[in-house]
């Protein structure tokens, strides 16, 4: 490929990219007639998008069925397949990581597209990985983007596969799965061994987010992946262990109108318990009555739980010398049922994703607290979305 079109399909997927996170649906468009448009000159906003004619509407109407679930969903406009974890070495230094794949449906898959090259697609595919060095301080993060054509990013459901060039996580054997990731002199590859199951999120997996039908997703978790392998930083490879985490959503429209950002934990605790919670934040400071959260039992039995049934408050800040943005870093969660009381503090304060499109904190974080009148411990990851810049999706 010659460097003018190389650099013209650059630019078109760039737009096309921060075009799908802002919402735009009119991106038929050909790589020669699409301008650089420089991320800094559009506008940060934040707002619901209406579901497109032609996607389908999460609205409950689908149980999940799996294997298949794990795989691609192109008939909803959103998808992303979320990789989080702890590890730490023999001697006790600290990482966390991040690999996230996404997927933004461009064209309703309805429409039929000229068949005289692999390149056309009715999705487009982006990734994030990172990592967090605790011991030195320091946080990498790497971004790519893909149409999926010829085989370049896609996902399947058996074997089990999601990948984006050679950053991927494949099924090796029945619940086990590779996880590999390089840019550069970091590189992560760690096999994935799922200790718990798939836990489903909300009502059987519908996630409500906002009062209309349709703002809302399926979500389901592998919350408990044992993880062991390694890791290279700065040219130092480090054999590490700990505990995963996997989340896949998808949906149409996900947000309500006057809603500006998300609170997202998951915490796993040392005894085998885990629990995913998520505040929606609202433009007037209030918090969303559709913020929910779920409690795990070790066993895999999981309750949901409505707002009504916690309270996050937060204990401290941190502004970003980057973007100015200023994130909560220090939280503290109380369930009522079951009677619960969690500290949380990041590993790090410094996790801030910031690429031209997209801004967001997310980050490696410890917690302490009592929990049915027992003390309790753990780490976990959370991610902060509307403190600074766009969100990372629709």
């Amino acid at each position: 490929m010659s460097y003018p079109l190389r650099l013209r399909l650059i630019r078109f997927l760039r737009f096309v990219l921060v075009s799908s996170l802002l919402g735009w649906s009119s991106l038929w468009l050909t790589a020669c007639a699409v301008p650089d448009v420089p991320a800094a000159q559009i506008a940060p906003q934040t707002y619901a998008v209406p579901p497109l004619q032609g996607f389908t509407v999460a609205d409950g109407s689908r149980p999940l069925v799996f294997p298949a679930d794990f795989g691609a969903h192109p008939d909803f406009r959103t998808e992303w397949w979320y990789y989080t974890g702890n590890l730490a070495t023999p001697e006790g230094r600290r990482f966390g990581f991040q690999l996230t794949v996404f997927r933004v449906g461009l064209i309703p898959p309805a429409v039929i597209l000229p068949n005289d090259s692999s390149w056309y697609n009715h999705s487009l595919y982006f990734a994030h990985f990172a990592v967090s060095d605790i011991a030195a301080d320091t946080f990498y993060a790497y971004e790519r983007y893909s149409r999926p054509g010829p085989g370049l990013a896609g996902a399947q459901a058996s074997p089990y596969r999601v990948w984006l060039e050679d950053w991927q996580i494949a099924e090796t054997a029945p619940r086990t799965y590779r996880l590999q990731a390089a840019q550069g002199e970091l590189r992560l590859d760690l096999t994935l061994t799922d200790e718990m199951g798939v836990i489903l999120h909300g009502e059987a997996g519908y996630s409500r987010k906002g009062r209309e039908p349709g703002n809302a997703s399926y979500y389901y978790s592998q919350p408990r992946l044992r993880a062991e392998g390694a890791l290279t930083v700065q040219g130092r490879t480090y054999p590490v262990s700990g505990l995963a985490w996997k989340d896949h959503e998808f949906s149409t429209g996900v947000l309500d109108e006057g809603q500006i950002g998300w609170d997202w934990f998951s915490l796993q605790f040392e005894d085998g318990r885990a629990l995913m919670l998520f505040q929606l934040r609202q433009r007037d400071g209030g918090i969303s009555p559709s913020s929910s959260a779920t409690f795990i039992r070790a066993d895999g039995s999981a309750t949901s739980l409505s707002k009504a049934d916690f309270d996050l408050s937060v204990t401290r800040y941190w502004r970003s010398p980057r973007t100015g943005g200023e994130y909560p870093a220090g939280w503290q969660i109380r369930l009522s049922a079951p009677d619960c009381v969690l500290d949380i503090q990041p590993w790090m304060n410094d996790q801030e994703v910031h690429f031209p499109a997209v801004t967001y904190w997310e980050g490696a974080v410890r917690f302490t607290g009592q929990c049915e009148g027992a003390p309790v411990g753990g780490n976990g990851y959370i991610e902060l979305t509307g403190y600074a810049g766009n969100l990372p999706l629709p």
